[in-house]
């Protein structure tokens, strides 16, 4: 069995698509655990309203708000499985996911795996990313996979790897990059890529993070400045090296000025 994740902060109107993807799953060996991060919607009220007809089990606790990053790691902490499919809360599986992500964990059960990753795609199918005629299986570490397939990801990691590296929290922020604890699961272990196949859907809401990049750094400085302060020291290129150092130093900005209005 798997857990599928899904930290939630006010989404009760894109929680029943995500639902929706999990009713229609050819194989039920998973447990939805829904981390409500302080929503002051009706999410849990919808969440109680489906518990009892769903065909598979649904957990949901509530916490503070303290942004995706903290319901991950209460999400590492309450799953009751050995491996975890982070779902947001405004997107959706293929109706095969569990079962590839069980199958591929079967064929690959004799090596020491900390996690799988397999591609998103657009809700019309398109993957999101480049596409490359390289072997479909690939050990990567996630920031080369970020530069070669250029594009969000679908990670699967072993709760055990979650737990060794919980996001790290930050009074007075609610956001840091998930690609800064991916990296250090990368580091530790093994993690395998399929680079032509897709489990998940998702769409950019105007709301999101991916929209909304440059507010996110300024008012999340210090958690965006752990990550660009340890890329610059993974980074080969000096152009990259460059960006990494030019962003370390908004962040700088950016904590200064927040510390100034307070």
């Amino acid at each position: 069995m798997i857990t599928v994740l899904t930290p939630s902060f006010n989404r009760s109107h894109t929680l029943p698509r995500a639902y929706a993807s999990l009713l229609e799953q050819t194989d039920k060996r998973f447990e939805w655990l829904i981390i409500d991060d302080g929503s002051t919607d009706d999410t849990g009220t919808w969440v109680q309203s489906i518990i009892d007809q769903a065909d598979f089990n649904i957990r949901y606790v509530r916490q503070e708000n303290g942004g995706k990053h903290v319901a991950i790691n209460t999400g590492s902490v309450m799953a009751k499985s050995d491996w975890i499919l982070i779902l947001d809360s405004d997107d959706a599986l293929t109706p095969d996911a569990v079962s590839t992500v069980l199958q591929r964990l079967m064929e690959h059960a004799g090596k020491h795996l900390d996690g799988l990753c397999f591609r998103r795609a657009y809700f019309d199918g398109k993957i999101i990313g480049k596409t490359h005629s390289i072997a479909p299986q690939l050990l990567m570490h996630p920031t080369a996979a970020g530069k070669l397939l250029q594009g969000d990801l679908a990670y699967v990691f072993r709760r055990t790897a979650l737990l060794a590296h919980p996001f790290p929290v930050i009074a007075g922020e609610k956001f840091v990059p998930e690609l800064y604890i991916w990296n250090m699961i990368g580091d530790d272990g093994a993690i395998l890529f399929f680079n032509q196949q897709y489990i998940y859907y998702c769409e950019y809401l105007d709301d999101g993070y991916s929209k909304n990049f440059i507010h996110n750094l300024k008012r999340n400085p210090r958690g965006f400045l752990l990550y660009y302060r340890a890329q610059f020291f993974r980074e080969k290129i000096g152009l990259h090296k460059l960006k990494c150092a030019i962003r370390s130093v908004q962040c700088c900005y950016y904590a200064i000025v927040n510390q100034l209005k307070k």
